[in-house]
């Protein structure tokens, strides 16, 4: 019996797709053929990113969404059904990253980074899941970070986060075990992006200190953003009935001059 293939179309949403590992990962897949639906905030920063695909070749759709409101998500799918029809491909990678200790956070900004980095996967998982799992096929991808595995200090709730968001990823994935559905996590390591950008110098040389102090950085390389935006594609074009996930992308040291 032949193995069941894509279809020829594979409409994607990227959410997060203003800047860093999101905008990479909504040109690779453009560049992959598959036509992009480009959410996130910042929407003027994703019509310069469509423009740009566009000019490449490639299709793209931009809408509003924040993922920490289920009205927005909402009406996100609706206008991406509109006008790309039925998605293939979700790419949650839309996070919130702050610095600071555990002792001096406040609820409400945990409860903030929760609703974004966990709530806001499984508000994307609510609005596009049915439909993958009543056509029987497609791919939830959910970016996490090394973070999930071994915590970090002085990132405020980040950890715990991508602990919790990775938890309920592998529940998802026995729950779709046999329908065709894949739900994958993409673990990228320490990665240059906007993220962490509007630190002030101060916190941001804290933290790199403490990841020293606690051995987090054997080196001082970062990945770009790109290596995470090949590995999703890489994940989302395996055949049907192969499942890559977990999958770490993590930096090499530079090499040594003998």
């Amino acid at each position: 019996m032949p193995k069941p293939a894509h279809p020829a179309r594979r409409p994607a949403v990227v959410a997060g797709a203003s800047s860093g590992i999101g905008a990479q990962t909504a040109k690779a897949l453009a560049a992959a053929g598959f036509p992009v639906a480009l959410g996130a905030r910042r929407v003027e920063r994703c019509e310069e990113l469509a423009t740009a695909i566009r000019e490449d070749g490639g299709e793209a759709f931009v809408h509003a969404l924040d993922v920490a409101s289920t009205e927005s998500v909402e009406r996100f799918a609706g206008a991406v059904a509109k006008e790309l029809g039925d998605v293939e491909v979700v790419v949650c990678n839309a996070g919130r990253l702050a610095p600071g200790s555990l002792l001096d956070a406040t609820t409400e900004q945990l409860v903030a980074e929760f609703d974004v980095n966990v709530l806001g996967a499984h508000r994307l998982l609510r609005a596009f899941g049915a439909g993958m799992v009543e056509r029987q096929r497609g791919d939830l991808v959910f970016v996490s970070s090394d973070t999930a595995l071994r915590a970090r200090p002085f990132m405020r709730g980040y950890s715990a986060t991508k602990s919790g968001l990775e938890g309920l990823v592998e529940a998802l994935r026995m729950e779709l075990e046999g329908s065709g559905v894949r739900a994958s996590v993409v673990r990228p390591g320490p990665t240059w992006s906007e993220m962490g950008s509007d630190w002030d110098a101060e916190a941001g040389a804290k933290v790199l200190t403490e990841w020293v102090r606690w051995g987090h950085a054997r080196h001082s390389h970062f990945l770009e953003a790109t290596a995470i935006a090949d590995a999703i594609v890489t994940v989302v074009c395996a055949p049907r009935g192969v499942h890559i996930s977990p999958v770490d992308v993590n930096p090499e040291a530079p090499v040594e001059k003998p």
